[in-house]
C-alpha cells in the first residue's frame, strides 16, 4: 500500500492500486489506477487527440482485440466503473474484431480521464501477456550446427552422471540464435509497425555501423546464467566480434533502445546480454520453449524447473569453439514456429 507499483505513460507517473485478487487463478484480477497529483484530466493533454463533436467530445483508441476483455472486466464491471467515474460512454468492438475503442462524453476532461485510465490498464495487462515475437540473429549455419552436435555428444559422454544432465536439455540445433529482445505483438497492425521500425533502424544506423557488410562473429566458450553452477538453468555459448570491436553490441543496444522508445518492447536491462542458449531446463518439458531475456519479467517459470550441475561442463568445455559465422540480418522471429530450414518463422527482417 505504501509502495504501489508505478507506471510511466506519456511522461507521467501513475500508481497502481490492487483492489481485489480472485482466488481462482483463471479469473482476471480487478485493478484500479489513480493518477498522480497532476491528473491529466485537470489540464490540457497532448498525448492523444480529443475531437469536439455536436454532442460533446470523443477520443479514439487503437487496441488489439485480445486486450478488450481487460477494459470490459468481469461481467462488464471495469467498463461500467470507468464510464460512471468519468461520466463517459465507452464503445468497444465485438470480441475478435479489430477496431477502435471510442470514448465519448459531454466534458473534455472526462474523456481525457477515461482515455488515460484505459491507457494505464492496457499498459499493465500488456506486461502480463506472454511474448509472441523476438528480435534475433540466426546462428544455425551448418558449420555451427555440426559443432553444436559435437558439443552435445561430448557433454553427454563425459558429464552424463552429473546431476540433472540429460539429452532433453539441449537446444534444437536448427534454432540456435541470439535473442536481442522480446515483443508482445497482438495483431497484424503491431507486426507491421515492428517490421517498419526494423527498416527505419537499418536506414538510420545499422548500415552506417556495418558499412553494408556482414558482421563476422565467433562463437566460443560457455557460461551459465545464475549464481551457482551446481544449480544451473541456462548454459549459453559466448559470442564476440572477430575483429575485437563492439559493433555487434552497439547494434543490439540501439535496436532495443528504438523498440523500447516505440512502446513495442519493455526495457529489461541497460544493455543486451549477447548469448546463444545451448542448454536450458525449460526444454525438459517443452523443446520449443523460449526464454525472456529477463526471467524475472512476468510470472517466473523457474519454480517448476529441475536445474543441472554444470561445473564439469564449464571445466571441460570452457573454451569450446563452435565456429565463425557471418551475421547479415536481424529477424523478427515468431515464437513457437518453424520455417523450411527449421529456424523460427520470420515476420520481418533487416
Amino acid at each position: 500500500v505504501l509502495r504501489p507499483t508505478l507506471i510511466r505513460i506519456g511522461g507521467r507517473v501513475y500508481r497502481k492500486n490492487l483492489i481485489r485478487e480472485q482466488d481462482n487463478q483463471h479469473e482476471e484480477e480487478e485493478e484500479e489506477f489513480c493518477a498522480g497529483p497532476t491528473d491529466c484530466a485537470d489540464e490540457p493533454c497532448d498525448a492523444f487527440v480529443v475531437e469536439e463533436t455536436e454532442r460533446g467530445f470523443q477520443c479514439r483508441v487503437e487496441v488489439p482485440s485480445p486486450l478488450y476483455k481487460y477494459i470490459i472486466g468481469k461481467k462488464g464491471e471495469t467498463k461500467k466503473r470507468l464510464e460512471t467515474e468519468t461520466r463517459t460512454s465507452i464503445s468497444i468492438p465485438k470480441p475478435g474484431i479489430e477496431g477502435e475503442i471510442v470514448i465519448t462524453g459531454q466534458h473534455r476532461s472526462g474523456v481525457i480521464s477515461a482515455r488515460t485510465r484505459i491507457d494505464v490498464l492496457l499498459e499493465s495487462f500488456r506486461k502480463k501477456q506472454p511474448f509472441t515475437h523476438f528480435l534475433s540473429f540466426a546462428l544455425n549455419q551448418p558449420t555451427i550446427q555440426e559443432k553444436f552436435l559435437q558439443f552435445k555428444e561430448e557433454v553427454l559422454e563425459k558429464c552424463s552422471k552429473d546431476d540433472g544432465i540429460s539429452s532433453s536439455l539441449f537446444q534444437n540445433p536448427a534454432k540456435l540464435h541470439l535473442t536481442l529482445g522480446t515483443l508482445v505483438l497482438l495483431n497484424e497492425q503491431e507486426i507491421r509497425k515492428a517490421c517498419d521500425l526494423l527498416q527505419h533502424c537499418k536506414e538510420d544506423f545499422v548500415d552506417q555501423i556495418t558499412g553494408g557488410k556482414p558482421l563476422t562473429v565467433e562463437v566460443a566458450g560457455v557460461e551459465y546464467m545464475n549464481d551457482d553452477p551446481a544449480m544451473t538453468d541456462v548454459l549459453y555459448a559466448k559470442v564476440h566480434m572477430k575483429d575485437g570491436s563492439d559493433r555487434l553490441q552497439v547494434i543490439a543496444d540501439q535496436l532495443v533502445e528504438r523498440f523500447v522508445a516505440s512502446g513495442l518492447m519493455l526495457k529489461e536491462w541497460d544493455r543486451v546480454k549477447l548469448h546463444a542458449t545451448v542448454m536450458n531446463t525449460l526444454f525438459r518439458k517443452d523443446p520449443s520453449a523460449e526464454e525472456r531475456n529477463n526471467p524475472m519479467t512476468g510470472k517466473s517459470s523457474f519454480k517448476e524447473r529441475e536445474s543441472f550441475n554444470s561445473r564439469n561442463i564449464l571445466k571441460l568445455f570452457n573454451n569450446f569453439y563452435f565456429g565463425e559465422v557471418q551475421l547479415d540480418s536481424v529477424c523478427l522471429s515468431q515464437r513457437f514456429s518453424s520455417d523450411a530450414s527449421g529456424y523460427y518463422a520470420t515476420s520481418g527482417q533487416l
